[in-house]
């Protein structure tokens, strides 16, 4: 009884974490479009949060002595990098696309298994990568010689593969006898990414009069601050820990389902607020991507004792569920990081665990 309450309170969180990582895009686009620079929104983004979870972060301090390279990975890639590329990417194509595109990150990590891991995949996998480029192509619509943005894609292609980076780093130390706990990493990520991004981004260059202004949502006046609030405490720090505390009760393989309705929620949200209306090869693309995004998923091995075939079975039992931390959204992308965490577990590297989002 107390097992089943715990998986049906798992699908909920998992739920809550998927809606909101998905609507973090369609609140950044309205303050893009006002006049903030991409890069300052994700800078406000990182640094609002980072602030949030300051708490977890001095909390969790041995961290610093005894994961320092998995922290400076996690901030630089998982944060820093997919939220960058993914905010630039929606100011010039629209966020479902981005996120769908952000979504050929599970190929990508097969394409590290195969070609840098050199482990081969089974048929499941390669089909799951066919399946996903596919309907990206239908998203992109190639036959009319991309009528998006080429930019745009590209740096969406550059959120996914900062993705993937997450997903390597996500399971390292799964197995460890001293996990680093998944919290104190997310804290901590957050943390350093928003000191790169400061770098990066300058925000003393930035036009605070546009936060105690409006946006617009497709016809629509918005407060600013609350389009911002909405980023920093819903779609940043909620995602996160509703995400955490979800994939400590579900299976990896359940997670990962979940995680793929972000794109979907994404896409309806701008279909909603923002009046991004996709056309029907789009839509049906798009499925595409989602099904293929899935089988990739879904084929990742267990973390092998004698090197079985990558993609041969489901994902990793309890340690990788522990180890695994919250999604993208991108930045890009919720819990689905534990479905493919165990591919960066047969790599035996030396990092340990956490995860975030585009």
């Amino acid at each position: 009884m107390h097992a089943s309450q715990g998986r049906s309170a798992g699908l909920g969180l998992a739920l809550a974490s998927a809606f909101a990582f998905g609507g973090s895009g369609v609140a950044a686009k309205p303050l893009i479009e006002a006049g903030l620079d991409p890069l300052h929104v994700v800078w406000l983004r990182v640094a609002g949060a980072a602030l949030v979870m300051l708490p977890v972060a001095w909390r969790h301090r041995d961290l610093l002595r005894r994961k320092p390279a998995l922290l400076v990975g996690f901030g630089l890639l998982a944060v820093a990098g997919v939220q960058a590329f993914y905010f630039a990417a929606i100011s010039r194509i629209p966020v479902g696309v981005a996120l769908l595109i952000e979504y050929l990150a599970p190929a990508l990590v097969l394409g590290w298994v195969r070609f840098v891991q050199r482990r081969p995949v089974t048929r499941a996998a390669a089909l799951g990568v066919v399946l996903a480029a596919g309907g990206l192509a239908c998203v992109v619509q190639v036959w009319s010689g991309l009528t998006f943005d080429l930019g745009g894609l590209l740096l969406a292609l550059a959120a996914a593969c900062c993705q993937v980076g997450y997903f390597v780093l996500s399971d390292q130390g799964a197995d460890e006898a001293e996990q680093a706990d998944p919290l104190g990493v997310i804290a901590y990520g957050l943390l350093i990414g928003a000191l790169v991004l400061t770098a990066v981004a300058r925000p003393w260059s930035m036009d605070w009069g546009v936060l105690g202004g409006r946006a617009d949502m497709d016809g629509t006046s918005v407060p600013a601050w609350l389009l911002l609030g909405w980023i920093v405490l819903i779609a940043t720090v909620l995602a996160y820990v509703t995400g955490v505390i979800s994939v400590r009760r579900l299976s990896p393989q359940v997670a990962g389902v979940v995680a793929c309705l972000e794109a979907v929620i994404a896409t309806v949200l701008a279909w909603i607020l923002l009046g991004e209306h996709l056309g029907a090869p789009q839509i049906i693309g798009g499925a595409v991507v989602l099904v293929g995004a899935f089988i990739a998923q879904s084929s990742t091995p267990k973390a092998p004792a004698a090197g079985p075939v990558a993609g041969s079975g489901p994902g990793s039992g309890p340690g990788s569920e522990a180890a695994a931390g919250v999604g993208s959204d991108a930045v890009g992308a919720g819990s689905e990081v534990d479905a493919l965490g165990s591919v960066s577990g047969a790599a035996g590297a030396e990092l340990s665990a956490g995860r975030t989002a585009p």
